[in-house]
């Protein structure tokens, strides 16, 4: 018999995956907005490449460490979870192992199996690996494939870095006079293309996703940049 929790592995790979992408498209754009509306809000203040330099890197590095410490936490307790879960679940299986076979029965039952048939696959399921099927069935993990939080820091560290050497890139490479222009038109590019990832790996229409990114981008750059020139021109 074919094992019952292979569909689900393959699923839950899959959706593991598309997490991951989307976490990355929304790290990217997280890095685009926020070093966006930092570096056009310095220059609404001063056009000195070097103070645009320096702003750019200290919102990417101070940016994605945030990004980066901030995964590492969340998925930190989550994983702490996963593992709390798979001791109690390992527990019971010690303690009440018919009992524990009889629900592992019912969970595929509800999966359209007979009460025969399920109760089969259950006890076969649990001759092969008891704690395995029930973290699959029960608890919806697979028990060697564990949130890892430093995989997790790492792609939001990079992820942000990326989307933030962008506008960075954009506004100190190119001539004085052409650089909010670049800028800016970079970005909301960069916005557009976010908007549109993130939204089709949502499976959602991609139209008004691209709209919000595109008019939230706009508006922190607009309200840094005004801000940074009214503070130049008060002399601050």
């Amino acid at each position: 018999m074919a094992d019952a929790t292979s569909g689900e592995s393959h699923g839950g790979s899959l959706g593991t995956r598309l997490n991951w992408l989307r976490a990355a498209v929304l790290g990217a754009n997280d890095g685009i907005v926020s070093t966006a509306g930092l570096i056009v809000g310095v220059a609404g203040a001063t056009g000195d490449r070097s103070s645009l330099l320096l702003a750019g890197l200290a919102g990417l590095l101070a940016g994605s460490m945030s990004m980066a410490a901030g995964e590492y936490v969340s998925v930190s307790t989550q994983r702490d979870s996963e593992r709390a879960a798979l001791t109690v679940e390992r527990q019971e299986l010690l303690e009440a192992p018919e009992a524990e076979l009889r629900e592992l029965a019912g969970l595929l039952a509800q999966r359209g199996l007979s009460e025969e048939v399920a109760m089969a696959a259950a006890e076969q399921l649990t001759r092969r690996d008891a704690l395995r099927a029930h973290a699959r069935l029960e608890l919806g993990m697979d028990p060697d494939q564990l949130t890892n939080p430093w995989h997790a820091a790492g792609a939001s560290f990079l992820a942000f870095t990326v989307g933030a050497l962008l506008p960075l890139l954009a506004m100190v490479l190119p001539p004085a006079d052409a650089r909010l222009a670049v800028t800016v038109g970079s970005v909301l590019a960069a916005l557009v293309l976010t908007g549109w990832g993130s939204a089709r790996l949502g499976a959602a229409p991609p139209g008004r996703a691209v709209v919000r990114n595109v008019t939230g981008g706009a508006l922190a750059m607009a309200v840094t940049y005004a801000t940074g020139a009214l503070l130049n021109a008060a002399g601050v």
